[in-house]
């Protein structure tokens, strides 16, 4: 009996054992789909997250692309000079009695600009007046004589020789009187007056009295690489901007080229005619001068801001209705202040961005900030 009871007991010990053990393989199994579930949800979750993620748009500035007129320039600097321009000088010597002019006034050719003591010159033709009469009544009485042969050839030809430089001498000092008064060669401006009342002045000397311009038409000279000979001819366009007149834009005209090359500079020199009309330039001034090649009309014309170069290709940004950049390359021709021709690659109506392309990757969204 005893033996019995303790195999009863050892075989319910051995089933409760087994119980247990089963619970406990069960338990795992369950924990391990849960947490398999729960790592998919998590991974899930990522997937919606990237999915659902909102594309910021970049902040750009754009413009239109035009058609229009565009031109190849070959750009320099001249400094304006008068067409035509005196120096006065005294070709008299004397004291200068009066000054009829001052700088800025406008004299015409023959006007009396000053004039110097005449009373030396006014005693010079008296005396010259008087020696002519004096051999003119001789030369009278000789001729009468003369062709009566009472007089001899020799004593003829000396009275002659005698009355025409007497003739000669009078003319000189009418020409020394005439003198005294200084008179403007040429119609114009008074740029610079040097002459002062009571200062003595020689003949022909190195100072002049007055500096007169004439500025109806100004010349602008300019000296251009020998390599742009070709490309230069008589009446072609220029245009000049002008500092001293708020950057003003003035047309100018080829006037004449220089048939030769400096051979120390590799330049020819090519003289600008610059129309006047309104007076409101002036000899001296400084320009910056743009002398016109060639002028292309219905160009397409992209704002030069817009270029990007890449690996030797110059690229653009097109935006098109829906907010995105694509990258464009383009082949350009002329350039011309902020535009460039564009020969290949755009139409001429594109919308391209100026302004924020640097960092830009092709297929970007945009957002245009300046309208």
């Amino acid at each position: 009996m005893k033996a019995l009871t303790y195999g009863n007991v050892t075989n319910s010990m051995n089933n409760k054992f087994k119980m247990a053990a089963l619970a406990a393989l069960l338990s795992a199994v369950v924990l391990l789909n849960g947490c398999g579930k729960a790592e998919a949800t998590k991974t899930e979750g990522k997937i919606v997250e990237e999915n659902t993620e909102k594309v910021i748009p970049i902040p750009v500035e754009v413009s239109v692309v035009q058609k229009g007129s565009i031109s190849s320039n070959y750009t320099t600097t001249a400094v304006l000079e008068a067409k035509e321009e005196a120096f006065v000088v005294g070709r008299a010597s004397g004291i200068i009695e009066q000054i009829m002019v001052e700088e800025g006034d406008y004299v015409k050719k023959g006007q009396i600009l000053a004039k110097l003591e005449p009373e030396r010159y006014e005693l010079n033709l008296r005396r010259a007046q008087a020696d002519m009469t004096g051999i003119e009544k001789e030369l009278a009485k000789i001729n009468k004589v003369y062709h009566q042969k009472l007089v001899s050839d020799d004593t003829y030809d000396k009275i002659t020789a005698q009355y025409e430089s007497a003739k000669a001498t009078l003319a000189l000092a009418k020409l020394d009187l005439k003198e005294a008064t200084i008179v403007a060669p040429i119609s114009g401006y008074i740029a610079e007056r040097n002459a002062k009342v009571g200062n003595l002045t020689e003949s022909f000397q190195r100072e002049r009295m007055f500096h007169i311009v004439q500025q109806k038409e100004l010349y602008g000279i300019v000296y251009l690489p020998e390599k742009e000979l070709s490309k230069v001819h008589k009446d072609q366009k220029a245009r000049l901007i002008v500092t001293a007149l708020n950057d003003a834009e003035i047309n100018a005209f080829v006037e004449r080229i220089s048939p030769v090359i400096d051979s120390k500079t590799g330049t020819f020199k090519v003289t600008l005619r610059v129309p006047n009309k309104d007076k409101k330039l002036m000899s001296g001034m400084f320009t910056q001068v743009s002398l016109n090649y060639n002028t292309r009309d219905n160009a397409t014309l992209l704002p030069r801001k817009a270029m990007l170069a890449m690996d030797d290709t110059v690229n653009v940004f097109v935006v098109d209705d829906k907010g995105i950049a694509s990258k464009i390359t383009i082949k350009t021709g002329y350039q011309e202040g902020k535009y460039v021709e564009v020969t290949e690659g755009l139409s001429g109506n594109e919308t391209v961005v100026i302004t924020g392309h640097q960092n830009l990757k092709d297929n970007a969204f945009v957002n245009i900030v300046n309208g």
